[in-house]
């Protein structure tokens, strides 16, 4: 029997600002030398340290992330964030069958007045200021990768008019812990997440809840019932 993964701790920053024609958020590109989501575009973040324990109790794992989340930011595009300016909504854990697995604490916060990036050049090799539909559809057009965790967040944000709008919604909704459900189809696989009717059995039939990332050769859809995401939860 093969020994099972460990699973790291990590944390990302969403940063959003008011553009021009709406809601923009900082994705950044990853070296494609990198083993896990090499070239990817992702929103900045990593491992939490020990050193983010410092002044915490030792199962302060949120209050560490949130540390974590404040110096990643700075390390990879030199933006500064205030711990008390994050607001926490949702947690990724890496399905067992990657070879590397996170359980990544997500967090949003509106970006400083002076939002100049400077990439680190390592880890980090390109940035870009998008709306999360322009993502959505760079990634439809194969221009950018969007890890599904960043596919689905696109999703949720997509339809806020602006950074307050977002950070608001965010803030009152539930915090979901996801473990994605993999299911091979024809052409690729299926991620299913918790809400999902489907995401105990697999049985793809279950459509009574869904909420369902497609990941084929034909391209990425994302599905998902009424009142599932924080931009269905504001009325």
């Amino acid at each position: 029997m093969s020994e099972e993964k460990a699973i790291l701790n990590a944390a990302t920053v969403l940063l959003l600002r008011d553009g021009a024609e709406g809601l923009e958020v900082l994705y950044l590109r990853r070296n494609v030398a990198l083993n896990f989501h090499g070239g990817a575009w992702v929103y900045p973040g990593g491992r939490i340290d020990p050193e983010d324990f410092e002044k915490l109790d030792s199962d302060d794992l949120e209050g560490a992330a949130k540390k974590a989340a404040v110096r990643e930011t700075l390390e990879e595009a030199g933006l500064i964030v205030s711990l008390s300016d994050l607001v926490p909504f949702a947690e990724w854990t890496t399905p067992p069958v990657r070879p590397k697995r996170f359980r990544t604490w997500f967090f949003a916060a509106r970006a400083g007045e002076s939002s100049e990036v400077r990439v680190d050049g390592g880890e980090i090799h390109e940035f870009r200021w998008m709306r999360p539909k322009e993502a959505l559809l760079a990634q439809s057009k194969g221009e950018v990768d969007l890890p599904a965790p960043t596919y689905v967040t696109s999703h949720w944000l997509q339809n806020f008019e602006n950074a307050d709008l977002a950070l608001e919604a965010l803030s009152r909704w539930r915090l979901p812990q996801y473990h994605p459900h993999l299911v091979k189809v024809d052409g690729g696989g299926v991620s299913l997440l918790v809400e999902d009717s489907a995401y105990d059995s697999g049985d793809l039939e279950k459509q009574e809840v869904k909420h369902r990332v497609w990941m084929t050769k034909e391209g990425w859809r994302y599905e998902r019932s009424e009142g599932i995401g924080p931009d269905r939860q504001t009325a």
